[in-house]
């Protein structure tokens, strides 16, 4: 499926460009966004071998990678980033991962909620997956709060799942089934041509 945009409630989805790399480095390079992720915050230089590595794998059949720009529609400013990965062990299982990252400046306006959102309708509505899941760090509440609240269900606990910044850390899980999922009238919907939505 390429490419993929998908316009939510004053948000969309959209891949990448090589344009947007500082507006990427807002999110990735700032240490308040990376608090609670498995990585450090990320050089210039990282962020663009990031946005080259999404653009390279957004063409590969079949596609499992949905590293997408998370934006505001009419101005096209990119505030974040989203990712769908399907789970290439057993893509039988119809399972995808999803993770997402927004600049500082953009929380407490409900464009977290609407990114989830926008995920959870390209991996059930377009790519028909059976169940998305994620992971977050034990101290990140507000990510709790919205999985719990957008229907995803704690799962249980990774013990030392990751290792940041020199010491390992837990992960906590939170899934959705496609029977669990409950479309918005009018938007959430299989589209007639998925590469153009």
């Amino acid at each position: 499926m390429y490419p993929v945009r998908i316009d939510g409630n004053g948000l969309c989805v959209r891949e990448f460009t090589d344009s947007d790399v500082d507006a990427l480095l807002a999110v990735y390079g700032d240490p308040a966004v990376t608090r609670y992720m498995s990585f450090d915050p990320r050089t210039r230089d990282q962020v663009a071998a990031t946005i080259a590595m999404a653009i390279r794998t957004a063409t590969i059949e079949p596609r499992v990678e949905y590293s997408l720009a998370v934006a505001i529609p009419d101005t096209t400013e990119m505030i974040g980033f989203g990712r769908l990965a399907v789970d290439s062990g057993h893509p039988a299982q119809r399972s995808a991962q999803i993770g997402f990252a927004l600049r500082a400046d953009q929380w407490g306006r409900g464009y977290g909620a609407e990114t989830v959102r926008l995920l959870h309708r390209l991996g059930f509505a377009e790519l028909g997956m059976h169940r998305i899941w994620g992971a977050r760090s034990p101290d990140n509440t507000v990510s709790d709060q919205l999985m719990n609240k957008l229907g995803m269900i704690e799962e249980g606990r990774i013990r030392g799942h990751v290792c940041v910044r020199g010491a390992w850390r837990d992960s906590i899980v939170h899934s959705i089934l496609e029977d669990e999922w409950t479309p918005r009238p009018g938007t959430d919907t299989v589209s007639q041509n998925p590469a153009t939505t």
